[in-house]
């Protein structure tokens, strides 16, 4: 418990300066720059938008009627965006400590820090697309509403347990390899078997109770909720979420501190 609540306080100015040079180093000789990580959500929004929106021609319901394009976006942008943060943390957890053997074998280092500087550069991605979201949000869409100030306390969970489970994927893909290749097709997985394109009602009734089981969920229908419905964040809901949460962030760091003692041997 204690490394649990400590490591990232007392490691928070080497977390901020790796994820710094990581953020740096993705764009540096790109010659947009730091300007990818507006253009691609953006780009992302105009395909999906394109293909679900006009060419299938899908509409959000809701209780006053099926809503217009404009807003079909907007709801599936904020899908994306808590998806892509996923996506981001978890596609790059396997290769944490398989692509730094000198921090294993060299030095000595905290290497559960490479899961939160992980975490902080793709959280720096979704922090951009999330501001870009309630802006258009207030000028297009729904407005602004005070439901949207509980935001943070929607994405924190989904933060500590994203580190949870990159913790554990960094940790397995040293012995095994094939984890990698198995990230990608789970990540698409929790795409379409949760509520990126479409309200979990639309989904057979059988089938509804077994998405909660998808850790993209509870954070994407609470965010639209308090985005464009103006409702406050479900307090049972959320607290069991806070609780698997924390229950993934433990194990994620007990499996990986009870692993880590093998690395040196394997790299």
């Amino acid at each position: 418990m204690i490394s649990m609540t400590s490591t990232p306080w007392r490691q928070r100015s080497l977390i901020a300066i790796l994820a710094r040079r990581e953020v740096q180093g993705r764009y540096r000789g790109s010659v947009l720059g730091m300007a990818w990580p507006v253009a691609t959500p953006l780009l992302m929004l105009a395909v999906f938008t394109l293909v679900f929106g006009v060419v299938f021609e899908s509409r959000w319901a809701t209780a006053a009627g099926p809503e217009g394009t404009g807003m079909f976006a907007l709801r599936l942008f904020a899908g994306m965006l808590l998806h892509g943060l996923l996506a981001e943390v978890l596609g790059r957890a396997p290769s944490l400590v398989t692509s730094q053997p000198g921090y294993v074998t060299k030095v000595v280092f905290p290497l559960e820090v490479l899961g939160w500087v992980n975490l902080v550069a793709a959280a720096f991605h979704f922090a951009i697309g999330l501001a870009l979201l309630v802006l258009a949000n207030g000028a297009w869409g729904t407005g602004l509403a005070l439901s949207q100030l509980a935001l943070p306390a929607i994405v924190a969970p989904y933060l500590l347990l994203l580190v949870g489970l990159g913790w554990m994927l960094a940790a397995l893909a040293v012995y095994v390899r094939d984890i990698g290749q198995a990230v990608g097709p789970l990540v698409m997985v929790a795409m379409f078997l949760g509520p990126v394109f479409f309200p979990r009602d639309s989904m057979p009734a059988g089938l509804q109770p077994w998405l909660l089981l998808n850790p993209v969920t509870v954070p994407i229908e609470q965010a639209r909720a308090a985005l464009f419905d103006g409702a406050w964040p479900d307090a049972g809901t959320m607290a069991v979420y806070w609780l698997a949460s924390l229950a993934v962030y433990a194990a994620g760091l007990w499996m990986f501190n009870t692993l880590k003692r093998g690395f040196a041997d394997v790299l």
